[in-house]
Formats: structure tokens, sequence, C-alpha cells
């Protein structure tokens, strides 16, 4: 589904929840890698136990995120954005004061909980409540943005805990918080509560479904195990990138090929936001997932050649950037507007599951079965939720062709045709042949 409406999309919206998603991941999520070594020495555990921590953090702000997304529902992103900005402050100054190891994984689990009221997940909600129609491009831009949080949070926390404590860089990031975060929430609320009152009555300015009722479920099934299949991959290499590129013997030269990830994010963003409009939000879920498992099989070929891994990382980076987009504007085109919190929260809680496990997985794969065999299950893995996202789009060919013959196999009336002919055009067409620019 294209998004063809002249509506403007909300700027200063967006350049808002800009400087908030780069503030939230990078003091809730970025941060924490480079503060871990001090974080073990000062509670006198391993680095293995310090990122265990963080896995069950994460396990169990995954099983929360369909409550927010009926909250967001419910209340609307901006209130509970903005409750999740006191949140996020309120659990970093827990974690920086926690007297033990009891009350530091406490503190770790409100820190990744409340991350989820105020990253993506209900970021995309928020700009869907303001402005529907034009919801897609606003998703691309803000990704855009967001994109430079670990660019930018990576160098000011190492340089702030060159010089202070992992606990007074935590105050910090709490005032921050609370200061910067909590105040454009507040304000972003109460624009969508504005917005509300004023269209509450007109059905126009809601997405509609692309897709009819009777394959709305496996479509959703089907699109949910893409994205977690997804996030495993990704979330398995970026953790594991720089031990993998050395394991296949790039020895020194692995982290510089590493640095190539985050560019490659932001270009792909910037890419889809320039050239990308023509194309269905299906269409960019399909590229996106084809991606992954191209560059893991281009390193697992390629290895130790250095070109080679750095087309990996390039390619890898493309598929991952263009991944944070389609995961917040295909489920509004296939789907709709209405109940988007929701159908977020519960796709969110899957993938994060699947991204918490996937560390430890891939970690013990390497030791047991060694670096290559181990990204070639990776790369399989990838190559499923490509299918997942063909079948979608093959469901949606058949529902077409089944409304096209009657039970005789006799062709129905050529106004059935047209009424059935906007599906077919806002997805993909897989059939062997189709030339894309017929799309």
């Amino acid at each position: 589904m294209t998004t063809t409406s002249t509506e403007r999309s909300p700027v200063a919206a967006i350049l808002a929840l800009g400087l908030t998603q780069i503030i939230g991941y990078g003091t809730l999520y970025y941060s924490f890698s480079i503060l871990a070594p001090d974080m073990a020495r000062d509670l006198d555990w391993s680095s293995e136990w310090i990122f265990g921590a963080l896995s069950v953090a994460l396990l169990i702000g995954a099983l929360a995120a369909p409550i927010m997304g009926r909250w967001i529902d419910r209340f609307g992103a901006g209130r509970v954005m903005t409750a999740g900005s006191a949140i996020a402050a309120a659990a970093l100054v827990a974690c920086a004061f926690a007297p033990g190891k009891i009350a530091f994984v406490a503190a770790l689990i409100a820190i990744e909980t409340a991350s989820n009221l105020v990253q993506y997940g209900a970021a995309f909600a928020l700009l869907v409540q303001i402005r529907p129609k034009v919801a897609q491009r606003s998703i691309t831009y803000l990704t855009l943005i967001a994109g430079f949080a670990s660019t930018i949070f990576w160098p000011i926390t190492t340089a702030a805990n060159a010089h202070m404590s992992w606990q007074d860089v935590y105050l910090i990031f709490a005032a921050i918080n609370l200061l910067v975060c909590l105040p454009i929430h507040a304000w972003l609320s109460r624009s969508v509560s504005v917005t509300r009152k004023r269209e509450k009555n007109d059905a126009a300015k809601h997405i509609e479904p692309s897709l009819p009722p009777s394959v709305r479920t496996p479509a959703f099934i089907l699109m949910v195990m893409g994205f977690a299949l997804e996030s495993f991959v990704n979330a398995a290499l970026l953790m594991h990138m720089v031990p993998v590129l050395s394991g296949l013997g790039l020895g020194a030269l692995a982290v510089m090929v590493g640095t190539l990830f985050g560019p490659s994010q932001v270009l792909s963003r910037f890419i889809n936001m320039v050239f990308g409009g023509g194309l269905s939000q299906l269409t960019l879920a399909l590229i996106s997932a084809v991606l992954l498992p191209a560059a893991l099989v281009t390193l697992i070929v390629t290895a130790p050649s250095v070109p080679g891994a750095l087309v990996f990382a390039v390619v890898f980076g493309l598929g991952s950037g263009l991944t944070s987009i389609v995961q917040g504007t295909l489920p509004l085109a296939l789907f709709g507007s209405e109940g988007y919190g929701r159908r977020q929260g519960k796709v969110l809680s899957i993938r994060l599951v699947m991204s918490s496990t996937a560390p430890f997985v891939l970690a013990f794969m390497m030791e047991n079965i060694g670096v290559s065999w181990s990204l070639a299950v990776a790369a399989v893995v990838g190559a499923i939720a490509v299918l997942a996202f063909v079948a979608i789009g093959r469901l949606a060919q058949l529902l077409d062709r089944s409304h096209l013959t009657t039970p005789r196999g006799d062709e129905l009336p050529v106004q059935v045709v047209t009424l059935r002919q906007p599906i077919a055009n806002r997805l993909p067409d897989f059939e062997c042949g189709t030339d894309a620019a017929e799309r």
C-alpha cells in the first residue's frame, strides 16, 4: 500500500519524536554495553552475568508489551509515552542507587519495561494517531532521525564514563529523560487529544485494511513470524558481529568492518524515503527480509575476504534499517489504523522474546558447531522469514482469484473485478514473469 495522500507530515512532531527516540534508545539501551564492565565490577559479577540480567530484563519487558499496546489504544500513545518517560527516569535513578544485585536486576527490568513505553512501538503508534493518512511516510522520516542514536550516545556515554561513575552517568540520563523527553511527550499528547476531538467522526482520517477479514488472521500470524525471525537474526548478529568477523579470520579488521553497519542502516532509510514511495509495504518487507540472509551467505562464501566482509556489513545494515521501517508500516498497510497500538504490542512482544534469546543461542552454536555453520543456521532462519512474507502475498492473490469466478468456474461481471482490484494493486505480485514496473 503506497501513500497517495496530499496531506503533509507533522514535521514538528517528527522532529520532536526524533529527539526523544535518540535519547530513549541512547540512554536506555545503547549505553548499557559501555557501562556494563563497570557495573560488573561494582556488583562483583562476571560480564556474562551482567548481560544475562539484561536478557532477563528484555524478556520480561517483552511479556509486558501487549499490555502497553492496549494502553496506547485506550489512553493514547502520547499519554503512555509521557508516563514512560517518568518511569524511565525513576528506573535509571533506582538502578544507580541499587544497594545489591537483586535491586539492580529489578531496576533493570523497570528500565527495559519503560523502554517499551517510549521507543519505536509507541512512537509509531503516536504518528498513526496524529495523522493516519501520512503515517507511513512519517515513520520513515522518524527512523531516519533515530538511526543516529548509537552514533551519538556510544561516544557520549564513553566520554562521560571516563570522568564519572556509571551511577552518575545514569543519574544524568535520568534527568535528560525527565527534563527533555517528558515535556515533549506531554506536548504531543495534547496534540493527539485535540486531533481526536476534531476528527472523532471523520472516517476518512482512518487507514482502512488492504486485506479482507477472511485472510487477516493467517496474514497476521505470517507477518509476526517474519518479523520475529528477522529480529532473531538481527539481534544475534548485532551482539556478536565483531566476534563473528574475528572468528572468520578478519582479526583486527573486524571492528572496522563492523562500523559500516550503522551508516548502512541510515542509508537504507534515506534511500527508501527518496525512492521507495512507489513500492507497497509488503514489497519493502520482502526486500528487507531478503537482504539479511543474502548478507550472511555472502559472508560465509567469501570469508576471510575483507571485500566480502565489507559487502556483508553494508547489505546487512541496509536490510536491518529497512526492517525497522516496515515493522511499523506493514501492519498499518495490511490491517489499517484501527487497533494499531494493540497489534503493535503483540508484534513487539514476540519480537522481543526472540531477540532476547538470540545472542545466547548464537553464542551456544558458535561454541559447539563453529562460526560458519552458525551463520548458515542464521541464514536459514532469515530465509524462512522471506517465505512468510511471500506467503502473505500469495494469500491475497488466491483470494482475488477465488472471487473472480463462480463455483462453476464462470467469470463474474466486470464490476466485481473492479471492486476487488485495489487489493491486488496494494500487494506485490509474486508470479513469475511479472514486471515490477506494472505494480
